[in-house]
């Protein structure tokens, strides 16, 4: 291997435990129809949790858009060997494109695609069909966190607290079902999974021309995370429902 590997000893590219993921697939899977369901991810990555999903319904077609065309083949790769690739797809494409309706829509820490959170729950809101279900995970600060430089670094981008996350989402249409936050256990694994590409790399080239650069690479993130957002960075997981009579948002 003459370059790292990518999000090798990762699940989901979030910090999202098995447990977690178990939990969310099954309330996902409960709320859809008996016949027919659709089911899309917008931004899948390589599509674990719309697996996790479709393997709870039968009666359901998913369908996984991500941009990266390395990330829809390891999906595609992955739904074949769970055999279920007659009833999940993937695609390569931009999420943020008309890919029609679902009675279930999936966008974890993909919402940059729309300009704004607020575009991007209203175009979550528009591709739902009603009574179906959302899960949004979106990146959040403590409440004041934002207007603080000694919290948050001034590089790092604006997200709402909770709660100001739970507003927007009531604002555009939807009903809070289910509102959970990853753990600091969650956060660690997952921030130590990532950087475990680099790190096994260089164990295995420490003599490679580009060490030095992976190695910078490796550091500065671990000392963003360590020093930096660890304990005050959230990721924000909302199960919400759409009104089985379609109605504008407030």
């Amino acid at each position: 291997m003459s370059e790292p590997g990518r999000y090798q000893y990762l699940t989901f590219n979030s910090p999202l435990s098995d447990a977690r993921a178990e939990a969310l697939a099954d309330r996902v899977a409960r709320r859809l129809p008996a016949d027919d369901a659709v089911v899309h991810d917008l931004g899948c990555g390589w599509g674990e949790l719309l697996m996790r999903i479709a393997a709870r319904a039968p009666q359901a077609r998913a369908v996984g858009v991500d941009s990266d065309p390395s990330l829809v083949d390891r999906a595609t790769a992955a739904a074949t060997e769970r055999h279920l690739g007659t009833r999940v797809t993937f695609e390569t494409g931009d999420a943020a494109d008309d890919h029609g309706t679902a009675d279930a829509v999936v966008c974890i820490g993909a919402s940059h695609i729309w300009e704004g959170l607020e575009a991007a729950l209203a175009a979550l809101r528009a591709r739902t069909r009603p009574g179906g279900t959302v899960v949004l995970g979106e990146g959040t600060w403590p409440p004041g966190a934002m207007a603080d430089p000694t919290v948050v670094p001034p590089d790092m981008p604006a997200m709402p607290s909770t709660a100001d996350l739970v507003d927007l989402a009531v604002g555009a249409g939807f009903r809070p079902l289910h509102v959970e936050e990853a753990s600091r256990e969650e956060w660690d694994a997952f921030e130590s999974r990532y950087l475990r590409d680099l790190e096994e790399w260089l164990l295995a080239h420490p003599g490679h021309a580009d060490a030095d650069d992976v190695r910078r690479r490796a550091d500065e993130h671990r000392t963003r995370w360590l020093r930096g957002y660890r304990g005050l960075l959230g990721l924000c997981y909302l199960t919400l429902g759409v009104p089985a009579v379609d109605e504008p948002p407030r």
